[in-house]
């Protein structure tokens, strides 16, 4: 059974109708193999090769399956140029499935961030100064917020691989973990990686 059968039935209509999309590309299937089995992940691909659908698709799959209480997922880019560049894309996605997405950066309206904190959405797109923030911040219940996280995707994860920056990102990650009830899936998206396997143990962390 192909990865694209194997979808929410409300994703696949989707994908169908609001896409054109009948199929999915190597790369898509691939990933949401691994992804629905709930094993961490890098996936490569080149730019405009299908990475951000190889890694939401199934993500969101699962979350329409069974909703979760808060945020079920995030999505962490390095700058926050990659963020708006990307809040329209996984906006329509969040949205054909009935789900929402918000973002959160240093640029986000204080009035949205209260909003989003007494009614999350379940798909937040942020940067991983702005997630320390949060966490630091007595305006949030990380208990609320995060206790039902099940995914994280961290894009352009070449960008903070092996860094200081890449660390302390990891180290939020780990403190998420602890939060959650879930193992969190971690999933890494790049087109220029050259060693998967040590970013993939890299970004597996604690995770089993």
């Amino acid at each position: 059974m192909s990865v694209f059968a194997r979808f929410a039935p409300r994703l696949q209509q989707a994908i169908v109708s609001r896409l054109g999309w009948w199929s999915l590309r190597p790369v898509q299937e691939l990933a949401g193999e691994a992804l629905l089995a709930g094993r961490n992940a890098v996936i490569l691909a080149p730019t405009a090769g299908g990475k951000t659908e190889a890694s939401m698709f199934p993500t969101l799959s699962l979350m329409v399956d069974e909703a979760p209480v808060g945020v079920g997922a995030l999505y962490i880019a390095p700058i926050k140029a990659l963020l708006n560049n990307q809040a329209d894309r996984l906006g329509l996605y969040t949205e054909m499935v009935g789900l929402r997405r918000f973002v959160w950066h240093g640029d986000t309206d204080a009035h949205e961030r209260k909003r989003f904190l007494n009614e999350p959405a379940e798909l937040l797109m942020t940067t991983p100064e702005s997630l320390e923030v949060m966490l630091v911040s007595r305006r949030v219940d990380e208990h609320k917020l995060f206790g039902d996280l099940r995914c994280v995707v961290i894009d352009e994860v070449h960008a903070v691989a092996g860094t200081d920056r890449g660390a302390h990102l990891m180290s939020i990650i780990e403190r998420l973990a602890r939060v959650s009830r879930h193992d969190i899936q971690r999933v890494g998206l790049s087109a220029t990686v050259g060693n998967p396997q040590t970013i993939s143990q890299w970004l597996g962390g604690t995770s089993k």
